[in-house]
């Protein structure tokens, strides 16, 4: 019999094993996680599973989370990103305990090198990166000492000096750890723990003309705030026997690295040196265009952070890479905001409907629920004339078979109003369906129909009269293919041409009242967000996605 213990135990993922095994053994009392990003660019969604997992960990077990930028590399990095790195944790639903900086430690790091050139297990050396990567050998063949590695320990201690000092120009000199290299781990091979740049730091300033490695910086800084559980993803597992030995050498407190497979998404790059050439070659607007994998991008489209956080829970945490289809984030998102988003009829492709036995100059308010899927969310007015606008597909002069929409003298009911009954049509010189009329039936309004009558077809609307102009973007992937990493060529030469139309919809006044940011349901259309760029003169609306994966339905052509 499986107990309900048993089955939480086996719902854990080997990281959470590992750390519910530590808990229980006595080796911790507290969980200490990081989440570390570099501050050169926005967060995307691969970042968001980090997220989830970091916090998520000192969520569910006894502990905190400490956000730490690794601004180790001043050319690159900027406080936009640090502050857009901020917004974006937060939105995703979590706080850190302590903001911490790389840079914070720079003196004490400074120390840790000192302490590896006393013991003789680092030095500084001349050679170029070109002469260090043809020095390191091959996988096969063992790397070769060069004659800067004999340096005597005070010679390196002054060395070092001078290049903190200013004395020598970029790439001049690094500072190495001595190691072994023979090593049958390359990163082993003598690894390069300090460069020359003398360039502004966006915290710092001038200070420091010498800049730690991510290698040197990273477990240090885990030591340093008694990191317990330092998660990486797997490409940083051949970095995990320096970070030991790192640690073991200076003798400080003894972090540890896991690693887990980060999780790539079909038709998109996360590339942030790729998504950087997008912002600053203008394919996008920028790093917050809603068809950009970024967390602002996504939020900016209409995805919510319960839809980010539920994806990230559904792939779960693994130890082998493989290819997740966004059609999976995008279920999430649908799922998510068709219990939530409130529903509004908008007409984008618009054909007029009149209503010929209906009065002229009259309104009359109809009735429809805001969300079938909350009660809470109440009923909403709707106003209806004589004259009303419905999408040009859902009337069509010759029927085909299973068409339950408008035709000539079929019936439809009109959502949350009356069954119309099309009587004719009007075309005009190019022989382009310019009107239809019809007329309503009495007694057949939603809600208190009394008719009997019975028919297939539903169809959105709004009146002419009311009808408020407002642009619609429909986003789509942008790529083309599925696998833009394994392409040939210029990764921007698949972008998807589709991946943008702006069109102009009419909508139901209740839309007027939206705020920035919230989410919709435009019936049988799919799920749209109001865009920061709505004005009090022009509404703006994002498509997050449509109602069903039309993707799917493609490829099974």
């Amino acid at each position: 019999m499986i107990t309900e213990d048993k089955k939480e135990e086996k719902s854990l993922n080997f990281i959470e094993e590992i750390v519910e095994g530590d808990l229980q053994s006595g080796k911790y009392t507290q969980i200490i996680t990081r989440f570390p990003p570099e501050p050169n660019g926005y967060l995307h969604i691969g970042h968001a599973s980090s997220i989830c997992l970091n916090f998520g960990l000192t969520n569910k077990f006894q502990g905190y989370t400490n956000l730490r930028f690794d601004d180790t590399n001043p050319v690159t990095e900027d406080t936009e990103y640090v502050e857009s790195i901020k917004n974006d944790i937060r939105w995703m639903g979590f706080e850190w305990q302590n903001e911490l900086y790389a840079s914070d430690y720079f003196d004490t790091l400074y120390e840790f090198a000192i302490t590896l050139i006393s013991k003789g297990l680092a030095y500084v050396d001349d050679s170029t990166s070109e002469e260090i990567a043809a020095q390191k050998g091959t996988p096969t063949e063992p790397g070769k000492d060069n004659i800067y590695r004999s340096r005597s320990v005070e010679e390196n201690l002054a060395l070092f000096e001078e290049m903190k000092s200013g004395k020598f120009p970029d790439g001049s000199r690094t500072l190495r750890a001595k190691i072994d290299m023979a090593h049958i781990n390359m990163l082993m091979r003598d690894p390069i723990l300090y460069r020359i740049k003398h360039a502004h730091h966006h915290r710092t300033g001038n200070k420091w003309c010498i800049y730690p490695m991510y290698d040197f910086a990273h477990g240090q800084s885990d030591a340093i705030e008694h990191v317990t559980h330092s998660i990486c993803t797997l490409e940083f597992a051949p970095h995990r026997e320096l970070y030991d030995w790192l640690i073991e050498k200076l003798g400080i407190y003894p972090s540890h690295q896991y690693e887990f497979a980060r999780r790539n998404l079909n038709y998109t790059v996360t590339s942030k040196r790729k998504l950087l050439r997008l912002v600053q070659e203008g394919y996008v607007s920028g790093w917050n265009d809603p068809r950009m994998p970024t967390i602002s991008g996504l939020r900016r489209r209409g995805y919510t952070p319960e839809s980010i956080r539920d994806f990230c829970d559904r792939i779960g945490v693994a130890k082998r890479e493989n290819m997740i289809d966004v059609g999976l984030l995008e279920f999430c998102v649908r799922e998510d905001l068709n219990k939530k988003a409130l529903r509004r009829m908008v007409v984008l492709d618009p054909l007029k409907l009149v209503i010929t036995n209906f009065p002229e100059g009259v309104t009359e308010m109809c009735h429809s629920e805001n969300n079938p899927e909350d009660i809470a969310a109440g009923m909403r007015e709707i106003p209806f004339s004589r004259e009303i606008l419905i999408e040009k597909e859902d009337f069509m002069e010759v029927p085909t078979k299973k068409y339950f929409r408008l035709a000539p003298g079929k019936m439809v009911r009109l959502k949350g109003a009356y069954i119309i009954q099309c009587d004719d049509f009007v075309k005009d010189e190019n022989g382009e369906i310019t009107e239809v009329r019809c007329t309503y039936i009495e007694n057949s309004k939603s809600g208190q129909d009394t008719t009997g009558i019975n028919v297939k077809g539903t169809l959105h609307w709004v009146s002419a009269a009311h009808a408020a102009e407002v642009e619609v973007r429909l986003y789509d992937r942008l790529f083309s293919v599925e696998n833009v990493a394994s392409e040939e060529g210029d990764f921007k030469d698949y972008i998807n041409p589709e991946s943008l139309h702006i069109i102009t919809g009419y909508a139901e006044p209740a839309l007027l009242e939206a705020q920035e940011g919230e989410s919709f349901q435009f019936l049988r259309k799919g799920y749209f967000a109001k865009d920061p760029d709505s004005t009090e003169n022009k509404l703006v609306f994002n498509r997050t996605v449509t109602l069903r994966d039309n993707w799917a339905k493609a490829a099974e052509k």
